[in-house]
């Protein structure tokens, strides 16, 4: 386990000048309060709310938090507070609560990063790409249910959105433009640049897509994207849902993962090769990383899929549309929605489909990044890029062409996360620990539970 030490807990050193130029600036801006925030183990918002006389103080550690009254940050009641260092350059005023500003940072405990912290982890992550020369850009799909409640059922917000196949319906997204235009608004504001958003494939389903950026940058703005949509949401007279699969005829949410590696001095995409020879047009280090991301599936899954609901997503069938566009196969292909990582025709990069918006973008972005940088140090090749439509093989085709599933349920994915060596190297071996600690404890919680599929079955029929 992590050392934990007692004593009187340090302000941490810093630029006390440079603090307080930002504390003018902010003040000129009109911010009055500082949000000093960082996630849980879930990757949920937490914070402090600091007056802007006290940022300086804020910025050098000032704010504590009892590290014991959250999920996976290693603490027991009797050990010292944690503390927050917010990233002076990744402050940013809250568009839609004016004078308000969030400032991510890193936890601290006396004076050293803490290692069970998410947004360390990442960083470790992201120091060890820098070490070989790259940046990990990242560019998140953003897709979500507007919901509300119905004599106590959830149904889509819109009663009037009905259609089987709801794909690209103009009808309710127009009828929607009122709470799109508004966050859409603040988005552009944040400096995001929507540049498309659409309704999806189900009833009151929506996405958002926004220009990439460096994995830092994004898992930030997938974190405050979140916080800010269900205000926003409220205010409108609706709720909005990130759960994978509310709903079970109908299509799931994911948060694909759009990734590619950049050359960390001229910032070139270094998976473009218009010359590939399978026809992707992407490198050899693409496909290693490609590679790498397969070998470690089944332990990213419990990542990237964090929540027992996530798994009633990864199906082929069960949805009124006729396909789940979810992938279940441990496979790649070209511009293929069938698996688990996609090549997309329009840049290259790699999707990965098997991520939803419940994972921890920190805790996601970093395995995921740590798998591609594993496969790219041991030189692996996926094999050659698959065309058909995995939803159609049968049992027997996959079994002879050497395809494996993705798990199946929370526990199997957990298990493999447990048993693969790279996920200490990830997330150091106490937050290892603890993550499976509390996802088989999730498992389990669940699986004690009773459902009404399963009293209506059995109760009278043996």
């Amino acid at each position: 386990m992590t050392k934990k030490v007692q004593g009187r807990h340090p302000i941490l050193a810093g630029d006390r000048s440079e603090y307080e130029a930002k504390r003018e600036e902010l003040t000129k801006a009109g911010i009055r309060y500082c949000l000093a925030a960082y996630t849980d183990v879930h990757g949920v918002g937490k914070a402090k709310c600091v007056p802007i006389d006290h940022f300086s103080g804020m910025m050098r550690g000032s704010e504590l938090f009892t590290g014991a009254a959250l999920d996976g940050l290693g603490q027991e009641p009797n050990d010292d507070e944690l503390s927050v260092r917010p990233d002076l350059d990744r402050i940013v005023e809250l568009p839609w609560m004016r004078g308000y500003a969030w400032a991510p940072g890193h936890l601290y405990f006396h004076n050293q990063r803490w290692p069970m912290c998410s947004r360390v982890v990442l960083q470790r992550a992201v120091d060890r790409a820098a070490g070989l020369g790259y940046v990990f850009n990242l560019g998140i799909e953003t897709e979500f249910y507007l919901v509300r409640k119905e004599d106590g059922a959830v149904v889509p917000a819109n009663p009037r959105d009905v259609l089987a196949k709801a794909a690209y319906d103009i009808s309710d997204l127009l009828a929607n433009m009122p709470f799109m235009d508004e966050v859409i608004g603040y988005m552009n504001q944040l400096g995001w640049d929507v540049h498309s958003f659409d309704h999806e494939d189900s009833n009151s389903q929506f996405e958002f897509d926004f220009s990439y950026t460096d994995v830092m940058s994004m898992a930030d703005r997938q974190t405050l994207w979140r916080m800010m949509m269900k205000e926003v949401a409220r205010r409108h007279g609706f709720e909005l849902t990130l759960m994978p699969k509310p709903y079970a005829n109908r299509t799931g949410t994911g948060a694909h993962f759009n990734m590619s590696l950049a050359d960390i001095h001229s910032g070139a995409n270094l998976f473009a090769d218009p010359d590939d020879p399978r026809e992707c047009g992407v490198s050899k280090l693409a496909y290693q990383f490609i590679a790498g991301v397969l070998a470690h599936a089944p332990a990213l899954t419990a990542v990237a899929a964090p929540t027992v609901n996530s798994y009633k997503r990864l199906v082929k069938s069960g949805s009124m549309t006729g396909f789940t566009w979810a992938p279940i196969f441990r496979s790649y292909g070209g511009n293929n929605r069938t698996h688990m990582l996609r090549i997309p025709l329009t840049s290259p990069r790699v999707e990965s489909r098997a991520v939803d918006a419940t994972c921890n973008p920190y805790l996601a972005a970093a395995a995921y990044l740590q798998a591609g940088l594993d496969g790219i140090e041991n030189e692996l090749d996926p094999g050659e890029p698959r065309r058909e439509n995995m939803y159609l093989l049968s049992d027997a085709e996959l079994a002879d062409r050497g395809i494996k599933t993705l798990p199946r349920t929370l526990l199997e994915a957990v298990e493999a996360f447990e048993a693969d060596p790279l996920m200490e190297r990830v997330f150091g071996p106490d937050l290892k620990t603890a993550y499976v600690d509390l996802k088989s404890h999730e498992w389990w919680d669940y699986h004690n539970q009773i459902s009404p599929w399963e009293i209506e079955r059995y109760l009278t029929f043996f």
